[in-house]
């Protein structure tokens, strides 16, 4: 009898690409439905799960979440929705997510976790021989996203970034004009960006039965809980606590900036590489006044960053200018955002003539074809991007490298509004140039037994 193991073993052998297969129709044909263990069931992840619903040959077959209550959710809606399409399923959950990767019978991963959560889960479904979709932002640090990256390739396994911009037309349509030249030479691209609000309420509160809070903290120190640390028990849809504090994540400047900067990267063909010199500012929520804590939250406020690239041409991400990615060039420039449109319900929006999509200093800018460079388009529900190159074994609109040197950009440009001062990054080395204190802010410690660090060097070894 061929099992999954001797099948991939004999398709390799033959010269086709390998597909672990869910399940076996009979008992010896590969399925073309590939099979998701979803991780993490919030906002994001109920999102997630909704479009992987739309999604041609997937089914979602686990959910893993560290809170039971948001498992509970997730499977019943799940459940429903597979009832609905007349193929119902049986939805397993696993509070510690560890166990769902190690289902032999799940090919996919969808990570919809908190930004400090994503790494380290990413990482160990590569070596367990998953194929990846994850949220943005790739990683908390630097030196997290290159380990994400190379886990990936090392294992050969399918990744997307929701970067879920590079599957709408807008987008795709400035990319492509930009990059063929329409605007003649680019000197400089305006990114602008929401912030976040000081606040929070800080007082302790008991842990709920729920949730295994130590394993939520992960590999950041360990400290109190408190709700509006971590996220609603009332509302799966409410905008999370987690957000706005730094031990999570790092604020706009990944949240959004992960989405923009990358669309930046798209258009001007930076997707392997990344700026070289940082400079500009940033506010930070004050944690005490008079010695007392008065705000939770802590991630950055009012930002202004100017990045420059080898190329000569100048990003400048700025709080003040309207949410989207303008270009700016020697014919004009052109705007691109989402316009009214929304991914979530507090995503912001651009006030005035900025809701409209695509926008040019003259409208002929935006017509006939772009020229001869076209670029990886696809169309639709940006997750089946994933599904189909988990069957063909081709490379993502937006893989794992792509999603990494994105993330970095933003990453590099909060050092810069940490530090106060000009920076000189390195691409080719990902290290800052004569900086000790800036290299010192690449890596965060690890407090064990988690981290991302540590699931890469031990799975490294079994390997």
């Amino acid at each position: 009898m061929m099992t999954r193991r001797t099948f991939a073993k004999a398709v390799a052998a033959a010269g086709f690409p390998v597909i672990i297969p869910a399940k076996v129709l009979g008992q010896d044909a590969p399925s073309n439905t590939v099979q998701v263990g979803q991780l993490g069931y919030g906002r994001m992840g109920a999102g997630d799960v909704s479009d992987i619903l739309r999604c041609k040959g997937s089914k979602i077959v686990a959910v893993s979440d560290v809170d039971t209550k948001r498992m509970d959710i997730g499977k019943a809606r799940i459940e429903d929705a597979y009832t609905k399409q007349n193929a119902p399923v049986e939805v397993k959950l696993y509070q510690d997510y560890r166990e769902m990767l190690a289902r032999k019978d799940i090919d996919a991963i969808s990570i919809s976790t908190p930004d400090h959560w994503h790494s380290q889960p990413a990482v160990e479904a590569a070596f367990a021989g998953k194929d990846v979709f994850m949220q943005k932002p790739t990683s908390l640090t630097i030196s997290e996203g290159r380990l994400v990256s190379d886990a990936i390739r090392i294992n050969k396994r399918v990744f997307l970034l929701g970067s879920q911009q590079r599957s709408s037309e807008q987008f795709h349509r400035a990319c492509e004009l930009v990059r063929n030249g329409r605007l003649g030479k680019i000197s400089l691209i305006e990114i602008g960006l929401p912030g976040d609000p000081a606040g929070g309420k800080i007082d302790e509160m008991p842990v709920p039965p729920n949730l295994n809070y130590d394993m939520w903290l992960g590999s950041t120190p360990s400290v109190y809980y408190t709700e509006d640390r971590v996220h609603s028990q009332k509302d799966i849809n409410a905008r999370p606590g987690w957000l706005r504090c730094e031990q999570f994540g790092a604020g706009m400047i990944t949240g959004w900036g992960t989405h923009h900067l990358d669309i930046a990267h798209w258009a001007m063909g930076w997707e392997a590489s990344g700026p070289r010199e940082i400079e500009g500012k940033g506010a930070f929520h004050p944690t005490t006044k008079d010695g007392k804590p008065s705000s939770l939250w802590d991630v950055h406020g009012d930002y202004d960053i100017t990045m420059t690239y080898a190329d000569g041409v100048k990003m400048r991400v700025w709080n003040k200018f309207p949410n989207g990615v303008r270009f700016l060039g020697e014919n004009g420039w052109i705007f691109v955002s989402r316009g009214a449109a929304r991914v979530t319900a507090s995503d912001p929006v651009a006030p005035g003539r900025e809701l409209k999509a695509l926008d040019a200093s003259d409208p002929a800018l935006l017509e006939g074809d772009a020229g001869a460079v076209k670029l990886y388009r696809h169309r639709g529900v940006h997750l089946q991007n994933w599904f189909d190159c988990i069957r063909s074994r081709a490379e993502t609109i937006v893989p794992a490298e792509t999603a990494h040197r994105s993330c970095t950009a933003c990453l590099v440009a909060h050092i810069g509004m940490k530090l106060g001062r000009k920076l000189t990054w390195d691409p080719a080395t990902e290290k800052f140039v004569n900086d000790a204190e800036a290299n010192a802010m690449l890596a965060r410690e690890e407090r064990a037994p988690y981290g991302t660090r540590r699931a890469f060097e031990r799975l490294s070894k079994k390997s």
